[in-house]
């Protein structure tokens, strides 16, 4: 066999059976590629590897007892896995080289470890090997003296909530003064408010699931002096380095809601995927949110001009003074897809509106010193602000 004799010769017969094997894996049929080389019964030195520099011998009794004693005082709960490994530069780049001279088409010397060290503990362990989704990643460093790590993926769960008392954020805002570090002004607690929709939920899930930390993602947010009503903003909740990943989720939302009743509800939650965090904070163009807001004016308005703000239509909005030290200054098209009023008085009325995500509403009736363009002051000829606002539906679109 041509192969093998330059292969042989290459090496001058110094080839462990698991790179020859894996040389000729395309050549020679086998269950593996010790296996391969074993058929060859060749009279070869195969204890010294000019290739990988003996690194198979690494994977023994040993490494797999470091694997266990980890996963064992992390006391992870885990189904699925996949194995990551590091060997020396110089071993990858003369594992490269010899590929390259010889134009084979067999794979790389780090994906046969992960295989082996894969095939092992799925079958000592029950555990299943998933290249798509896994729940840990055992992480193997095998340069000089073997050291293992345990990688814990997040979970990600997936649900609504309502905001019922203003004062609250969506997410924890680091106090202003002290920059979250701590200080007198914020109680030495290094939150500029007590509690937010996030720390609301994600106390329990973290106790639930012995994570180390959460992340909120919501689809918008609403102000910290808006209610968030109707069926919900949604949102995910990612959970960093879960030690328990099989959680109830029905009786925590259950418990979640009765602590914070009155506060905060949370609805519908259920496991969801990696990507479902960034799919909720892209608009598609048929997403809308339904606001009732509260306007005051600063005189009498002319009830029948009410009638006129249905016709508001597209709004130019150049990013509004409010949020301008953290948002680009540019001007957003959006549109009012819906409008009706109530009146209350002679200065007050009430507006349901319905636009496009991304439309400010307290600028809409301002008018934001005219960076809200057509706007409902200017269209009643009167000073209006928005005195209160509510979020009713955030569409799922």
């Amino acid at each position: 066999m041509q192969l093998l004799e330059e292969i042989l010769e290459k090496t001058d017969g110094k080839i462990c059976k698991h790179c020859l094997g894996r040389m000729l894996s395309k050549t020679i049929d086998g269950e593996d590629n010790v296996s391969r080389a074993e058929s060859l019964n060749l009279d070869l030195d195969f204890e010294e590897c000019i290739i990988c520099n003996n690194v198979f011998d690494k994977i023994n009794d040993e490494l797999f007892t470091k694997i266990y004693d980890k996963l064992d005082f992390l006391k992870v709960e885990f189904d699925s896995f996949i194995v990551g490994s590091r060997i020396d530069k110089e071993i990858k780049k003369r594992d490269d080289e010899f590929i390259k001279e010889l134009n084979l088409d067999v794979e790389p010397i780090k994906k046969e470890i992960n295989r082996i060290i894969g095939k092992k503990l799925e079958n000592e362990l029950e555990k299943e090997v998933n290249f798509e989704k896994q729940d840990i990643i055992v992480n193997v460093n095998l340069i000089k003296n073997p050291k293992v790590r345990i990688q814990i993926n997040p979970i990600f769960i997936e649900g609504k909530y309502n905001k019922l008392v203003r004062g609250i954020p969506q997410t924890k805002w680091p106090c202003r003064k002290c920059k979250g570090r701590g200080c007198e002004e914020c109680n030495f607690t290094g939150k500029q408010y007590p509690c937010s929709v996030e720390e609301l939920i994600s106390e329990h899930i973290l106790k639930a699931t012995n994570g180390y930390e959460a992340k909120f993602h919501g689809a918008g947010r609403e102000d910290i002096d808006v209610l968030m009503l109707g069926s919900g903003r949604p949102f995910v909740l990612e959970i960093k380095e879960p030690k328990i990943r099989k959680i109830d989720l029905n009786s925590l939302e259950k418990e979640i809601n009765e602590i914070n009743q009155g506060k905060t509800q949370y609805h519908n939650l259920k496991f969801t995927h990696r990507n479902r965090k960034a799919e909720i904070k892209v608009s598609s163009p048929d997403a809308y949110k339904v606001y009732k807001a509260l306007v005051e004016c600063d005189g009498a308005y002319d009830k029948d001009k009410l009638a006129i703000l249905s016709e508001l239509g597209e709004i130019h909005q150049q990013t509004p003074i409010r949020v301008s030290h953290r948002r680009a200054d540019k001007v957003r098209i959006k549109h009012v897809l819906d409008l009706s009023c109530e009146v209350i008085d002679d200065t007050h009325f009430e507006m349901t509106i319905k636009t496009e995500g991304g439309l400010y509403i307290k600028e809409l009736i301002s008018g934001d010193e005219g960076r809200s363009q057509p706007n409902v002051a200017d269209k009643l000829g009167v000073k209006a602000v928005c005195k209160q606002l509510d979020v009713i539906e955030v569409s799922e679109k």
